[in-house]
């Protein structure tokens, strides 16, 4: 199983990431990587690098697995959660890709304070705001139950958290600023992460 998530991992980042900023670069001149938000040690830096140690968890964990250094917890060690697992990974990374390719030009991996992109409000951002957060939570809880050992669940909590914090204290406060009554009609009517769950009311 080890094997099977880190393969999972490596299709993962090379569509979430590799390939979504080739593609980025060649339609607009950009990557799309804007970095950490916020001074060191601050709140938005804070979200943004916890964002990234969850990341390195939820590749680190299959191979501390697989070499014997941690061992998988013993409740969850089991073929049907490791094949409901795969599925989950499996249903996020193509979310994540179909969220990416919605998101147009506008996509961007952090945020740039003097940049304003297109408010995108259409397709699956029409039912929830932040779709390709809620696919990656998808595929880490997946990869999580692969190989299901302290270091991936701490790295799956770590990346509830780092989320939850880089959309409400960077993302919203940022596109508020940036489009106004349009985002806080948007935000009053379609979900955080989930349909129906996580809007603001004015």
């Amino acid at each position: 199983m080890p094997v099977v998530a880190l393969a999972l991992f490596a299709v993962f980042a090379l569509l979430g990431f590799g390939w979504r900023s080739w593609l980025q670069y060649r339609r607009t001149g950009s990557t799309g990587f804007r970095g950490l938000s916020g001074r060191v040690g601050s709140t938005e830096w804070l979200a943004g690098a916890g964002f990234v140690v969850a990341i390195a968890a939820a590749f680190f964990a299959p191979v501390l697995q697989m070499t014997g250094v941690v061992a998988p917890l013993g409740f969850l060690h089991a073929p049907w959660i490791q094949l409901t697992g795969i599925a989950l990974a499996v249903a996020g990374i193509a979310a994540t890709v179909y969220a990416q390719i919605g998101m147009g030009d506008s996509w961007r991996i952090g945020v740039d304070p003097a940049e304003t992109t297109t408010l995108v409000r259409q397709g699956v951002f029409g039912m929830v705001r932040n779709p390709i957060f809620t696919a990656m939570l998808v595929f880490g809880l997946g990869i999580a139950l692969v190989t299901p050992n302290i270091v991936a669940i701490v790295g799956f909590v770590l990346l509830v958290v780092t989320i939850e914090g880089q959309v409400r204290v960077v993302e919203e406060p940022y596109l508020s600023i940036k489009h106004g009554e349009i985002y806080r009609d948007y935000t009053a009517s379609v979900g955080r992460f989930v349909p129906g769950v996580g809007r603001i009311n004015r």
